[in-house]
């Protein structure tokens, strides 16, 4: 390897549970790159009530910051679980808004490659997950007009299992050469 490999950011996104966190995590094993943790599930899981703006906006900020502290890691690869467009999008479909300053963030904060999961896995609850059904297919449409809006690179990844990961190391092979 030569020692001018740059950083490479990829984040996963996607409606819930389109396999996310399992296709980051593998990623991030299979390039012996760094899995940057979902923020958003820890934080609400341990709130005593319903989230709240403010608690999105929290969740936001945390984004940002694990972002930011990604900069230091000179030639290597980070898998996203999630990103703020997730985030963006989660402002917009509950509360209608969005801050102000996310917009600049979003187009500010470089991500080189998402990986849009397509809802095509099985539907499986859980306490956090509030859009499964038709919602699901709605949010899928409004993470891909995002990512066309800021004319982000991204693949969409869908199949199960192999498949899954098949498709996405082939996207970040492409990226890589």
């Amino acid at each position: 390897m030569n020692g001018d490999k740059k950083q490479i950011r990829i984040a996963v996104t996607g409606p819930e549970s389109t396999g996310k966190t399992t296709l980051a995590k593998q990623l991030a094993e299979f390039y012996n790159g760094l899995y940057i943790t979902e923020f958003a599930r820890e934080y609400v899981e341990t709130l005593p009530r319903h989230y709240t703006y403010n608690d999105i906006e929290t969740i936001a900020l945390k984004q940002l910051e694990q972002y930011h502290s990604t900069k230091s890691g000179f030639g290597q690869i980070f898998f996203f679980d999630t990103w703020l467009i997730i985030t963006k999008v989660w402002f917009n479909w509950v509360f209608q808004r969005t801050p102000d300053w996310l917009e600049d963030q979003i187009q500010e904060c470089k991500i080189d490659l998402f990986l849009l999961c397509l809802p095509d896995l099985p539907w499986e609850a859980d306490p956090v997950r509030e859009n499964g059904g038709e919602n699901r297919l709605k949010l899928f449409e409004q993470y891909r007009n995002e990512l066309n809006h800021y004319g982000f690179k991204y693949v969409e990844i869908g199949g199960s299992g192999h498949v899954r990961l098949q498709s996405a190391i082939s996207a970040i092979d492409s990226l890589r050469q």
